[in-house]
């Protein structure tokens, strides 16, 4: 099968959950997602994308300024899939955006020395709106050097079961008005949606039908649980707007490509969320 998964973590020791989380946090997500972490060398990794014919972009981790936990370095992750491009088409960058300059400075590094696809927020870990004027100057760069951004959507397995979730706040990821501002005011900035959005499903649809300069990956749900109303859109009108994304290794990347192929979708959107919007949106050679 041939495919781009657009949204993959990794499985090494220097992107644990307790690395990035502490004990509680990362106790708490394997209950959520009812997985066993299982931590791997970086070609067991490869492996997991390559016997099934994917390429996947892989992603860095800093959420270092608001949590105190250490980054999972561009470098680091842009190193990885350099040495495997059979298995990873590209990487995510991550940056912390409370960083001000230094973040800024860090982009023109993941983009211009690493030659990474583009960049990565997750906000309720970063806390932030992705509307806040603070990060606009980042945005303006992303736009110069023609990098996208993937936002967080919806809900997060991150401190999830736990009392007061560990203090993380759902409100950074409603696609409206957040991210529908930062289209507005960035047409000319590539922004994809990650995750089907859940509880503000149908605010991404809506800001996915007014801004043709955003998209979304379907990562962190089995396909079997898509709502009816995600499933009508990804095979009609929004068909050129969703990619394959897996949020491996919480989601079996095997599970997730076969209970989308089993599904009722035409063949031709098959193609396209599997790889052909990937292909299109971010030049990516298969």
């Amino acid at each position: 099968m041939k495919a781009i998964d657009v949204h993959a973590h990794m499985s090494t020791a220097e992107y644990t959950y307790e690395r990035r989380y502490g004990k509680e946090v990362s106790d708490a997500i394997q209950k959520y997602y009812r997985v066993k972490e299982v931590v791997k060398t970086e070609e067991e990794m490869a492996q997991d994308f390559t016997e099934h014919g994917v390429r996947a972009f892989i992603i860095a981790w800093d959420a270092e300024f608001k949590s105190g936990y250490p980054r999972v370095t561009n470098d680091y992750v842009a190193g990885v899939a350099k040495q495997h491009p059979e298995a990873f088409a590209g990487a995510w960058a991550m940056i912390d955006p409370w960083k001000g300059e230094m973040a800024i400075k860090e982009l023109d590094h993941a983009i211009n020395d690493l030659g990474m696809i583009g960049v990565k927020f997750q906000q309720v870990a970063q806390e932030f709106f992705p509307s806040d004027r603070m990060v606009y100057p980042f945005y303006e760069k992303c736009v110069e050097l023609g990098c996208p951004v993937l936002f967080h959507t919806g809900t997060t397995g991150l401190g999830a079961g736990i009392p007061g979730g560990g203090g993380y706040k759902l409100k950074y990821t409603q696609p409206i008005p957040y991210i529908d501002d930062v289209a507005a005011d960035f047409p000319h900035l590539t922004i994809v949606g990650a995750h089907p959005s859940w509880p503000w499903q149908e605010q991404m649809i809506a800001v996915l039908l007014h801004k043709s300069n955003v998209y979304a990956d379907l990562s962190g749900w089995a396909p079997k649980y898509f709502s009816d109303v995600l499933k009508r859109e990804i095979n009609g009108r929004l068909q050129d707007k969703f990619f394959f994304g897996s949020d491996y290794p919480e989601i079996p990347i095997k599970r997730w490509l076969d209970e989308f192929t089993g599904g009722e979708y035409k063949p031709e959107v098959v193609e396209k969320v599997l790889y052909k919007n990937a292909q299109r949106v971010f030049n990516i050679q298969m």
